[in-house]
């Protein structure tokens, strides 16, 4: 366990995800993303599905952090629990091969375990690092009692309770506080656009840093220039 926090400390970790509809949506697509992420230096992956967790395994040797999610999310994605809900969604992630299983750390309605109970089998029975995502610090204090590894701002801004706080900017705030408090590492995760956001991230002390859209998702790239031409 301890190998695998090592080589991804300070690191840059690379959510390459897609969902149906989606240019890159197509294997082919995704694997040619996650090949040009590695080879630009990225220090790990975050990978949704069985599927893209054990076709990365075939040609990398590269941490990965594991989570299962519907496609499409749920209408009430904001008010319900979709990534790694259930102890079958971790079996199946843990059995193609991810390196960490990371979960909704919120306290929101779940359709089966509770909380303690998912990250308690999740660890005695799958024997891997449990990473939870969390939008407030509540939050991550409770996943800290209930023995998760890692702890990541993954859902702040995206939950109905803390979607005033997505301004477009990553939240340095949670960060800081989860730093500050817990004795766990602490991943930034979301709105992350900039390297002076990942310069940013680590001077508050975080673990590492996970960026998604703003190196995988050409469409919203492209927008975000767009749009400064039309503002």
């Amino acid at each position: 366990m301890m190998e695998i926090f090592d080589k991804l400390k300070n690191k840059v970790i690379i959510s390459a995800q897609a969902s149906a509809g989606e240019p890159i949506y197509e294997d082919r697509c995704l694997t040619s993303i996650i090949k040009s992420v590695i080879s630009g230096g990225a220090g790990g992956l975050r990978l949704a599905g069985a599927e893209s967790i054990r076709e990365t395994r075939k040609l990398y040797d590269i941490p990965v952090i594991g989570i299962t999610k519907p496609d499409p999310l749920p209408e009430n994605w904001r008010e319900t629990v979709y990534i790694t809900p259930t102890f079958r969604d971790a079996k199946e992630i843990s059995e193609a091969g991810t390196d960490i299983i990371a979960i909704d750390g919120t306290g929101r309605h779940r359709p089966e375990e509770n909380l303690p109970v998912l990250i308690s089998r999740i660890k005695t029975e799958l024997y891997k690092p449990v990473m939870a995502d969390i939008s407030t610090l509540e939050e991550g204090i409770n996943c800290a009692k209930y023995g998760v590894d890692i702890v990541s701002t993954t859902l702040s801004g995206y939950t109905s309770y803390t979607s005033d706080k997505n301004n477009g900017q990553p939240d340095f705030m949670l960060l800081e506080k989860l730093v500050n408090t817990l004795n766990i590492h602490v991943i930034l995760e979301g709105r992350i656009w900039t390297p002076e956001h990942v310069r940013q991230a680590f001077k508050i002390g975080a673990f590492a840093v996970v960026i998604g859209s703003a190196v995988t998702r050409p469409q919203v790239i492209t927008r975000r220039f767009a749009d400064a031409v039309s503002d």
